[in-house]
């Protein structure tokens, strides 16, 4: 029997989390599910066929699930860029603007090397933030971003628009409109 289910059929929304008016897309329905997450990996590495990288990218927390599984089927290294305070040893760090606020992502300082190809992976593109300070913190390093793929685009919320203004190319699997 052949399931003619897309990515969009296997990820949740909850009404009204974190906060009244939100939808939040609940990707780890997609996660738990063999088959669903198989195709989520198996597409998001679609555009990229043939393509070589040195190492996958995983913005925190979500990006980590799916950039190991990426850089697993890549064979490449898997780099985690986290929250301030989370990596043991010596970093470099890029602050970004929150909705309400600001935060501060880091990586290590010797976990890429210059001219290394790249490809950044998490699970949700919105504004932006996230995403510009894990390219910033790469390219500081001397890293060549190939590519930016996620799960879902909230496309209503301009991540795209600013990435692609930065010069990346953006793949993402679906998208929502509206928050």
């Amino acid at each position: 029997m052949r399931d003619n289910r897309d990515v969009k059929d296997y990820i949740r929304t909850i009404v009204d989390f974190p906060h009244e008016g939100i939808m939040f897309r609940d990707v780890t329905t997609l996660f738990a599910d063999p088959r669903g997450f198989r195709m989520a990996i198996d597409q998001l590495l679609h555009p990229y066929a043939g393509v070589r990288f040195d190492k996958v990218v995983g913005l925190e927390a979500r990006g980590f699930i799916l950039g190991g599984a990426v850089a697993h089927q890549l064979s490449a290294g898997f780099v985690p860029i986290r929250k301030k305070g989370k990596l043991p040893g010596a970093v470099i760090s890029e602050e970004y603007q929150l909705e309400y606020g600001e935060a501060i992502v880091e990586i290590h300082d010797d976990a890429i090397k210059a001219g290394e190809k790249i490809l950044l992976v998490d699970d949700l593109l919105a504004t932006g933030g996230t995403a510009e300070a894990g390219i910033k913190l790469v390219e500081r390093l001397g890293g060549e971003i190939i590519g930016c793929a996620f799960i879902v685009d909230l496309p209503d919320l301009g991540g795209r628009a600013k990435l692609e203004t930065l010069g990346m190319e953006v793949h993402a699997l679906c998208a929502y409109e509206g928050l």
